[in-house]
């Protein structure tokens, strides 16, 4: 919670900040522009990367889990992702860097670490936008169909092209775009909240539901624990994206007072909008239904546009069929700016060739930019493997690096504590006051490394048996399917912690880091210096509760 916001002091205390002079800069933020209001930071937060984690995957992690599983995966997951954001808050707040909680990890811990962060956050979202243009390529299958002649990759090329003039266009366009765009998602969730409530209590549909699916066949819990375990990374990757505040702290125009804010919201991304619906939806669907398992990733088969029929909307198809179209849109575009600014921290921290780091007279790192739609055209060529194939095989590798991410960040954060602390410095000096800490990370991180050890070890048991000469056709073609899964799930789990040790080992061993002395630890360079309007906006008005309901809203 930001600090004083509730208890009626007027402002926040700044004498320390103004000790630290306001042209100090990082080398990663010269040329960036901070357009973003507090609109765009906190819709951006509640929903900028919401798209098909939720609305096409959340089906299938209920079929593998069961209503039971499937909802204590993303309650789980969720527990982590607050304690997370809470710590990106805190850090953020102080230190709005590009390159966010990557770049955090070279002042107080060991250069190394933050150029494997780093690099490994870019390949996160180098690989999230082929899978997402993979997906939309699916989804437009629906209005053409699968058997027409117009080419698959068209779509993708267009969409490349628009996040090409809006990303050069600069971060207000960004920012604008994802504000409209998550309206239409966030809409969308709660009126399939109220048509779930509606169809469930029996008042639409002519059918009472209950908790019925909870008895049926082996529900709540199918599978067992490795059931459980094996939805963990779908789960991690619907929940992806929500780090996000971090990265655009660096071109909010009051990081002070947008950042907490947007932090705070993610309660409500968690709780009223993934918990809700994975309730909702286990509760009127039954784990075993075919449709849930949606291999097509079609929206007619869609979980949401399952309840929507079933509360007579029969237009429910071609509805979600758009929003999950325009929910792509609008993760590619939160991924073209994330990879872009990784690119950017890359460079100017001296990671990658210093010409990546070049921005134009709007703040846009049009090298960077380049370099991203070349990786984003690898959806062209993976269309022709099979865009289903392809988004399945990545959803397994970034909801890893994502998990890998997650678990440093809070790693961080414990250390940036101690560092500061170590240094003489007050914790009410902070901006922003994370809540719950330490006892919130601990329980986070304990969460995160159960969840990581528990993905290693389910990918490597019950390897697939060959059957053999002599096996049935379908023998052989059930273990050529359980050796793809084999393999997906190897290379999901073990692709991040392998490829992470290689670019942390290589660095530190060619540049020879060492422990940042915590007393040593930079905090100062690159600190958000508030204005006199700034300081002017930080201030605390109205009644009590009208800051209180602020506070919650």
């Amino acid at each position: 919670m930001t600090k004083n916001e509730i208890d009626g002091s007027e402002k926040y205390d700044v004498d320390l900040m103004q000790d630290v002079p306001q042209t100090h800069l990082a080398p990663e933020q010269e040329g960036l522009k901070r357009d973003l209001r507090l609109r765009h930071m906190i819709m951006i937060a509640v929903s900028g990367t919401i798209g098909t984690g939720l609305f096409l995957t959340s089906g299938n992690t209920i079929a593998t889990a069961g209503p039971g599983g499937a909802l204590l995966a993303y309650v789980l997951i969720g527990l982590w992702l607050v304690f997370v954001c809470q710590a990106i808050g805190e850090v953020a707040t102080l230190l709005p860097l590009p390159g966010a909680f990557n770049a955090w990890g070279a002042r107080v811990f060991d250069e190394a670490l933050s150029f494997q962060m780093t690099w490994m956050y870019f390949i996160n979202w180098a690989l999230t936008i082929p899978a997402e243009l993979a997906a939309a390529a699916v989804i437009v299958e629906f209005w053409i169909g699968k058997d027409s002649s117009f080419p698959s990759w068209v779509v993708p090329l267009i969409i490349i092209l628009i996040m090409i003039v809006i990303n050069v266009t600069g971060v207000k366009a960004y920012g604008e775009i994802e504000y409209w765009l998550s309206i239409l998602k966030v809409f969308t969730i709660l009126m399939f909240i109220v048509c779930g409530i509606l169809v469930d209590a029996g008042a639409i549909g002519g059918v009472t539901y209950g908790l019925k699916s909870w008895s049926h066949g082996d529900a709540p819990f199918v599978g067992g624990f490795l059931a459980f375990v094996k939805v963990l990374v779908s789960v991690g990757y619907a929940y992806g994206g929500s780090e996000m505040t971090g990265v655009t702290a660096a071109e909010s125009r009051n990081p002070h007072k947008h950042v907490p804010k947007a932090v705070n919201t993610v309660l409500i991304r968690i709780a009223g909008f993934y918990i809700s619906s994975v309730f909702l939806l286990g509760a009127i669907v039954n784990y075993d239904d075919p449709a849930l398992q949606n291999s097509e990733k079609s929206a007619a088969k869609a979980p949401f546009t399952l309840v929507f029929v079933k509360a007579g909307i029969n237009a429910a198809a071609n509805y979600m069929n758009a929003v999950v179209f325009t929910s792509i849109f609008s993760a590619i575009n939160s991924d073209f700016y994330v990879a872009t600014r990784m690119l950017l921290s890359l460079a100017r921290n001296g990671w990658a060739h210093k010409s990546i780091g070049y921005t134009n007279s709007r703040g846009v790192p049009m090298v960077a930019l380049a370099i991203v739609t070349s990786c984003s055209c690898l959806s062209l060529v993976t269309i022709f493997v099979g865009s289903g194939v392809v988004f399945s095989w990545f959803v397994s590798i970034i909801g890893s690096i994502i998990f890998q991410s997650w678990i440093l960040i809070l790693l961080i954060h414990f250390r940036f504590r101690y560092c500061w602390k170590a240094q003489g410095r007050a914790v009410n000096d902070l901006p922003y006051v994370s809540w719950g800490y330490p006892y919130g990370n601990i329980i986070a991180t304990f969460i995160g490394i159960c969840c990581i050890i528990g993905t290693c070890y389910l990918s490597v048991i019950d390897p697939p048996v060959n059957p053999g000469d002599g096996a049935t056709e379908e023998a052989i073609k059930a273990f050529k399917a359980a050796r793809d899964g084999y393999a997906q799930g190897l290379l999901g789990a073990w692709f991040p912690w392998v490829l992470s040790a290689i670019l942390f080992f290589s660095y530190k061993y060619t540049r020879g880091t060492k422990l940042v002395k915590a007393e040593e630890a930079d905090l100062d360079t690159g600190r958000f210096i508030p204005s006199e309007s700034d300081k002017e906006d930080l201030e605390v008005k109205g009644p009590i509760w009208k800051r209180a309901l602020k506070f919650i809203i």
